[in-house]
């Protein structure tokens, strides 16, 4: 969002309505990850995302920065250091509403390279930052939100047989995708919009599309097609990992806000967890209920070690954060200062790298954390939606540079 920077002043809502608040909107957003996480919300308000202010910071000012493991995030740090590598050293990193305070390439570079000899004890990894990054804090006038995402885990085969009948689409080929973003496919010489999810599973789509592989649950199946990103376990052995190859371009329509409207959940019932259930009790419902979602997401193996996020890197569990960036670059460290899933007396600080964007992931103080694959991933990530605050690390002599 191309604006100048300033604060927006907004009443503060007591905890509990904040909370309320997240967990309504969290049942209609599609976020990309990896792709996709299945309850991000979208903002703290209803409105448009806000406008930004950064304010530059220090360390004593993180809360809880000298209780961290900050070498947990080392990894990810390296990652993105290894795509800006690749990268022009005039090229801007932050983006305009940061202005010149996150420089250019050449302002990260010494960073990187220093981070090339550092080990993986804390007390060193604290002193790295401090010596190469500052803290600015970026707030639009009240606290943000935060919730989670993961990467599901399914079992699947590369054959049909005994319960693996789920099939899992590749791209079909006829679909088309144009430059300005439409996606369809030529009927007659005209081109239409691309059948829906209905239509589809109805044999919309003649022949049918290639199966990429077979699952052998349609509710894994449906959740892998909201995340955009999973690892599949095959009844061969070994596992493959599958992303978004495109989709049909169709809207997409949430089921929990469907299932909330409906009085089938409540809002404080409503999770990742509780409608996943909900499919599972209900399958002749649960059938129709995903056709009201129109899309449809076709996959590919990605031949990756891990998930990928936004900035084409693997994400690293419990350290890599989905964010905007309009307001924060991509490949920086952030200082994140929130709370557990479901725990708002329990504080969540800890040292992220920014590495995803999201659709619904909109907004100065917004963000999604990535809390890994499978069950146990999920058992936190469905209850997250926290208020919460983050500080990005700009590079020293980027901010040198900027106030100049």
């Amino acid at each position: 969002m191309r604006r100048t920077a300033r604060t927006r002043s907004r009443r503060r809502r007591p905890a509990d309505a904040r909370r309320r608040l997240g967990v309504a909107l969290a049942l209609g957003a599609w976020s990309g990850l990896i792709g996709i996480a299945l309850y991000a919300c979208t903002t703290t308000t209803p409105s448009a995302p806000g406008v930004a202010s950064y304010r530059p910071s220090d360390y004593d000012h993180l809360p809880g920065w000298s209780a961290d493991r900050q070498a947990e995030a080392l990894p990810a740090l390296r990652r993105s250091c290894a795509l800006l590598d690749r990268q022009p050293d005039d090229k801007p990193v932050g983006p305009p509403a940061l202005g010149a305070s996150a420089g250019r390439v050449a302002d990260w570079r010494p960073a990187c390279r220093a981070l090339a000899e550092l080990h993986t004890d804390d007390a060193q990894a604290r002193a790295f930052f401090e010596r190469w990054f500052r803290p600015v804090q970026v707030t639009d006038g009240g606290d943000g939100l935060f919730t989670a995402y993961y990467e599901p885990e399914l079992r699947g085969s590369r054959t049909r047989h005994g319960r693996y009948t789920v099939p899992l689409y590749a791209r079909p080929a006829d679909l088309v995708m144009r430059p300005d973003g439409s996606v369809g496919r030529m009927t007659a010489g005209r081109f239409e919009p691309y059948p829906s999810r209905a239509e589809i599973d109805a044999g919309a789509v003649q022949p049918p599309p290639p199966v990429l592989l077979w699952l052998d649950d349609p509710v894994d199946a449906y959740v892998l097609h909201v995340q955009g990103s999973g690892r599949v376990v095959l009844a061969e052995g070994g596992s493959t990992r599958v992303g978004v190859a495109a989709t049909n371009g169709r809207p997409y329509v949430s089921i929990g806000r469907l299932l909330v409207q409906r009085g089938q959940l409540t809002v404080e019932g409503a999770s990742m967890q509780s409608i996943r259930a909900w499919l599972r009790a209900n399958p002749a419902a649960g059938r129709a209920l995903i056709a009201e979602n129109p899309r449809y997401v076709f996959f590919r193996e990605t031949g990756a070690a891990g998930a990928i996020g936004a900035q084409g890197v693997p994400l690293t569990a419990g350290r890599s954060l989905a964010v905007d960036p309009a307001f924060v670059p991509l490949g920086a460290p952030v200082w994140l200062d929130t709370a557990w899933p479901g725990r708002p007396d329990r504080p969540l600080r800890r040292l992220m790298v920014a590495q995803d964007t999201g659709g619904g992931i909109k907004g100065p103080v917004r963000g999604d954390l990535f809390w890994g694959t499978g069950e146990a991933a999920l058992d936190e990530a469905g209850r997250m939606h926290q208020p919460g605050r983050y500080y990005v690390l700009v590079p020293r002599e980027a901010m040198r540079v900027a106030t100049r």
